[in-house]
């Protein structure tokens, strides 16, 4: 039954994933919201969505190794497990001039996790600290980007029109996303239950649960954007799917749980998973600030990096 559970958590978890994107987009493009700021906002706390349920929930059930593993293992897979995929189905040319500033704010926004874990625990002034930094990087993005279009301004466009579903008016969308969310929600509460359960069944510490089932399933909607952006030639939406993604899952998922359900960080990830998110931070930031092709060969290394970095959790 808990393998069960498990299989339709993760189920429930892509299908809804996709769906809540597709309809908070729809719903939005009908009401008149710019590309830009869809880009920018609903892409990325949509395809991000998972991750919070599954942290809140998590945290709630008193289980701090699933909730931070989850945003820690979230980053870690978007980058090496992801990335590596993307590239394997079609090399992503990468320019610099088109992530100028998310490179700056995933760097800041890795650094101000790792103060904060090194600490030991994510309070609620970490939480509100981390959410001010996501509202304020939003809100320069947007102004800068809209008074100056420019290549960061345009790639957040694409990531819109990437998921935007055919237009429906605004009723239909509505209810996809509501639907969604309620799948969601459904799907990492039966993720979470189940994980507890298999750790303690098995004997195997929660922390490494939250970093490889709990958080590859939640990274599945980042996985089908990247996944759909390579196979259409935009290798800057599937890059800029990741970064967004991970600069989301540090600030808003981490903050928002920081806000709701203060958590001690689990000494394993102190000492050894937060800094291969830091690593894996390093090699993004070096593909997008050195400008050019990720390769099929750069994404096998990426995804044999990653079952290197399963098998020493294991």
């Amino acid at each position: 039954m808990t393998s069960l559970q498990l299989i339709l958590g993760l189920v429930l978890l892509i299908g809804s994933g996709e769906f809540l994107v597709r309809g908070s987009v729809g719903f939005a493009r009908a009401l008149g919201v710019s590309p830009l700021f869809i880009g920018l906002t609903l892409v990325g706390f949509g395809t991000s969505a998972p991750e919070l349920v599954a942290s809140l929930i998590a945290a709630f059930r008193g289980a701090p190794g699933i909730a931070i593993g989850n945003v820690v293992g979230s980053n870690i897979a978007n980058v090496l497990l992801i990335l590596g995929i993307a590239a394997l189905i079609a090399p992503l040319p990468v320019q610099r001039q088109e992530f100028h500033r998310d490179a700056v704010a995933l760097g800041a926004a890795t650094l101000v996790a790792l103060a904060a874990a090194i600490i030991g625990t994510l309070s609620r002034p970490a939480g509100a600290l981390l959410v001010s930094l996501l509202v304020t990087y939003l809100y320069i993005a947007y102004r800068s980007e809209r008074a100056a279009p420019n290549a960061e301004a345009r790639r957040h466009e694409d990531e819109a029109r990437l998921v935007a579903p055919p237009k429906a008016g605004l009723l239909r969308p509505l209810l996809v996303a509501v639907v969604a969310l309620a799948g969601v929600v459904l799907g990492a509460r039966l993720l979470v239950d189940a994980s507890i359960a298999i750790a303690a069944r098995f004997d195997v510490p929660e922390t490494v649960i939250g970093l490889t089932i709990v958080a590859i399933g939640t990274s599945l909607p980042e996985l089908a954007v990247s996944a759909i952006a390579a196979f259409r030639g935009q290798g800057a939406v599937a890059v800029g799917n990741v970064v967004g993604s991970n600069i989301y899952n540090v600030l808003g998922i981490l903050g928002i749980t920081a806000l709701v359900h203060p958590l001690p960080v689990p000494p394993e990830i102190i000492h050894f998973d937060i800094w291969i998110m830091l690593a894996t931070a390093g090699l993004l930031l070096a593909f997008m600030l050195r400008g050019h092709v990720i390769g099929r060969a750069a994404g096998g290394l990426c995804l044999a990096a990653y079952a290197s970095y399963l098998l020493l959790l294991f």
